[in-house]
């Protein structure tokens, strides 16, 4: 197995090498490690099933749970995601680039397998500049939390290395997290009865101060864990 290629990004001068031979990973269907607004995250390509199934594999995960898709710009959503309600639009024009995910239909034409999503994607588009910069390099990707499944989130690059080095070809360091909780997932597919299915970065007061009387709620029975 090759070593992994551990580049510093905290520097604005010396991230052109980091992104590139990130960028160079993804198009080969290999997986790295990223800084984000909240932990560090695993990413593949989000339109290589191989890939995507490698990511699964990295973590200890199956299909069940299929990873979220991190975009670098908000447009984007329009693409992945069809009958975005617009109370969703008013939440991403707050708190978007930043810790709030969001489940939607996704766009039948798109080619791709993020395991059993029963037609559905879990959408992102973090408050980093390191993340969009590669975003805008690679296009949507698949990320999920660069840990191994029932571990703690990884906050630095050494965690992330400690637990995924052996999987990943590419780490980018940015140094300690800036947050330390995961995002808020909201459950959009039912426009009409939005959830939380996990509470994160962003409380439901803040939510519902932005979508006013149409209420989010956390049902008790569906929290679901991304870690």
């Amino acid at each position: 197995m090759t070593p992994v290629k551990r580049f510093p990004v905290t520097d604005p001068a010396e991230r052109e090498e980091a992104l590139e031979a990130a960028t160079l990973a993804v198009r080969r269907g290999e997986l790295v490690v990223l800084p984000t607004d909240t932990v560090y995250g695993i990413g593949a390509d989000a339109f290589d099933p191989a890939a995507v199934r490698r990511l699964l594999a990295a973590k200890g995960r199956g299909r069940e749970m299929p990873p979220p898709v991190l975009i670098g710009a908000a447009s984007t959503i329009d693409a992945l995601a069809i009958g975005v309600p617009q109370w969703v639009r008013a939440l991403t024009e707050e708190f978007w680039p930043g810790a709030l995910t969001v489940v939607l239909r996704q766009q039948q034409s798109l080619q791709w397998d993020l395991g059993d999503t029963r037609g559905t994607v879990a959408v992102r588009m973090p408050d980093d500049e390191v993340a969009i910069a590669l975003l805008e390099r690679t296009g949507p990707l698949a990320v999920s939390s660069a840990n191994l499944t029932g571990h703690p989130a990884a906050t630095d690059a050494d965690a992330a290395e400690e637990m995924l080095g052996s999987e990943i070809t590419v780490l980018l360091d940015g140094g300690p997290s800036a947050g330390t909780t995961p995002s808020t997932i909201i459950d959009a597919t039912d426009p009409e009865r939005p959830r939380v299915l996990r509470l994160g970065a962003l409380s439901l007061e803040q939510l519902n101060a932005v979508t006013g009387p149409l209420g989010i709620t956390i049902p008790a029975d569906d929290a679901v864990d991304e870690g």
